[in-house]
């Protein structure tokens, strides 16, 4: 990169950042104006200036963090349930065509069953407690993850398995120097999308079925008729999300900085 290319990119990325800037502001402003002008009723959407007034209170208070982590313990411990369960799975049901074959029916038949539709059934057996969530978590990101490792296994290139086997490599050591390294992008990939699947869950369980956390905290929020706390609680939900999925692409570029995906995402 020249030296001329060098010192354009910050200021490339810092008009970026700021249009992005703008753009929130303009809605938090648009809002604020359709709220005080009547055209929305304060009731039910308080001005944006008192929640984010709201949304700063809680964020000084313990509370707050105390049902933030509660979420993130359930998250944490359905995704990685789910990984270790789902990717050993796909590594041997995308090695064998066979397997996979004879798995399909089964898949095929649990993928489609919505997790939300299981709440009933997870009661049942766990209670209101923290398994619940793990259980609905878990089943919710296994499907993402066990695909996306097939995939990456049976995309492997076969010039590379040839390449591998004439130099005398046998099956486990290529399995570990051409298939998992060709794979890994697939899984890296399937747990960032299993990561937004397993929030979206866990703030689903605590709203439907009580469990402490964030989505509870939402529900007595609203039973409270306090709108504002209602929303500026949404708002943290948002900005839980938007931190997981990014410190997800961080660790997939460290990572994964080998693989050209990665570079190209770099210069660009």
């Amino acid at each position: 990169m020249s030296h001329v290319a060098w010192r354009r990119l910050p200021a490339g990325r810092g008009t970026d950042l700021g249009l992005k800037a703008a753009g929130v502001v303009a809605v938090l402003v648009l809002a604020e104006l359709c709220t005080r002008g009547g055209m929305l009723p304060q009731r039910w959407f308080p001005p944006a200036s008192e929640i984010y007034a709201e949304f700063f209170k809680l964020a000084g208070g313990r509370p707050l963090w105390v049902e933030i982590g509660r979420t993130l313990l359930g998250w944490a411990a359905g995704l990685g349930l789910g990984a270790v369960l789902a990717v050993p799975a796909g590594l041997a049901l995308g090695t064998s065509r066979t397997a996979f074959r004879l798995a399909r029916v089964v898949i095929e038949f649990c993928r489609p069953v919505p997790p939300v539709a299981l709440i009933p059934l997870a009661v049942l057996v766990y209670g209101t407690g923290t398994q619940t969530k793990v259980f609905l978590v878990a089943f919710a990101v296994f499907w993402p993850l066990l695909f996306q490792t097939i995939y990456g296994v049976q995309d492997v290139d076969p010039v590379a398995k040839d390449t591998a086997r004439s130099y005398g490599l046998g099956t486990a050591a290529g399995f570990r120097t051409v298939v998992l390294p060709s794979a890994t992008p697939y899984i890296a990939t399937g747990l960032r999308i299993a990561s937004s699947i397993a929030l979206i869950l866990t703030v689903t369980e605590e709203l439907v079925v009580g469990t402490p956390g964030l989505g509870r905290a939402i529900i007595v929020a609203q039973s409270a008729d306090n709108a504002t706390r209602m929303y500026a609680l949404i708002i943290v939900t948002g900005l839980l999300g938007w931190a997981l999925n990014a410190a997800f692409h961080a660790g997939e570029r460290r990572v994964l900085r080998w693989h050209p995906s990665q570079r190209r995402e770099v210069a660009s």
